[in-house]
């Protein structure tokens, strides 16, 4: 990690093949000139399993962590999105607030400051105002139990129109009204919001000002969520940039995923290409 610089940039775990170990891909994010490497807890088995990690195993990846000097920065729990706060169903309900504490406790022990959850009311489900209600019981709950423990959990703004920018994440910010909630949005979805809704997208994100806490960086395209080169879509980085730089937000994550052998190559492509807007808009007032 380069300290002189003015703020940060990880590297999500998943723009590398499932089939590197985390400490692997944690040495080869610090290798690309990543600063921090973004964990992910989805809703595979072998991803939820991290959340019953035993002591030793815990100890022996700080001890990893901090003999490389590369750390996890953040986790993305989109286990919530099959698990989710506000499902019809109680048994569901329940296994999304115990993995946010398995989850919450794991960050706190690895030293992890904060937690993206998807703002997702239900996901396989039909949303109502059932779903949107107990959404709003079970996030107050699951935030306390964060609070109990000095985390963050911060909403990334997610696809469906639930809560796809920062001005609904705004609305359960307020009305929660904890230290502990912020909004980690994902500029991608914001993009094809504000296209949707033929809204500016810096005002969308200026309603955050003061809550978010960083920001995804993800490319898009004509309605296309994954797989677009980064610069070969409608995301306008520099302004989604600027406007974080300008409401005092210092930490990126790129997001982007493995899918193919190119995976190496389009992490080089991704660092260069966010580095030559960030360091331009970062460094220039330094």
């Amino acid at each position: 990690m380069d300290r002189t610089r003015h703020y940060h940039l990880a590297q999500y775990e998943k723009s590398m093949p499932e089939s590197m170990t985390l400490k692997e891909k944690l040495l080869k994010s610090k290798s690309l000139g990543y600063d921090f490497l973004e964990m992910s807890v989805d809703e595979t088995d072998e991803k939820l399993a991290r959340l019953d990690w035993s002591s030793e195993q815990i100890c022996d990846l700080v001890a990893f962590m901090q003999e490389n000097d590369y750390h996890i920065h953040s986790i993305c729990l989109s286990a919530l999105r099959k698990y989710c706060l506000g499902s019809h169903f109680e048994d569901n309900r329940a296994r999304a607030l115990e993995i946010v504490e398995k989850c919450v406790v794991l960050a706190y022990r690895l030293g992890v400051r904060y937690i993206q959850i998807p703002g997702y009311d239900v996901y396989y489900e039909e949303s109502d105002e059932l779903t949107e209600r107990l959404f709003t019981e079970n996030l107050k709950k699951a935030v306390d139990i964060a609070a109990a423990y000095g985390v963050v959990l911060a909403f990334e703004t997610m696809e469906p129109e639930f809560m796809n920018n920062v001005k609904k994440a705004m609305k359960y910010v307020r009305l929660i009204d904890s230290p502990y909630l912020k909004v980690y949005p994902d500029s991608g979805n914001c993009t094809v919001a504000a296209l949707r809704y033929n809204e500016n997208i810096r005002d969308d994100y200026m309603t955050g000002k003061g809550h978010i806490i960083a920001c995804h960086l993800k490319e898009v395209l004509n309605g296309q969520f994954r797989q677009v080169q980064f610069g070969k879509g409608q995301n306008d980085f520099r302004l989604t940039i600027q406007t974080m730089h300008d409401m005092g937000v210092r930490l990126f994550t790129t997001e982007y995923w493995a899918f193919n052998d190119e995976w190496e190559q389009r992490c080089h492509y991704a660092i260069k290409y966010f580095r030559t807007i960030m360091d331009e808009i970062y460094e220039a007032e330094n």
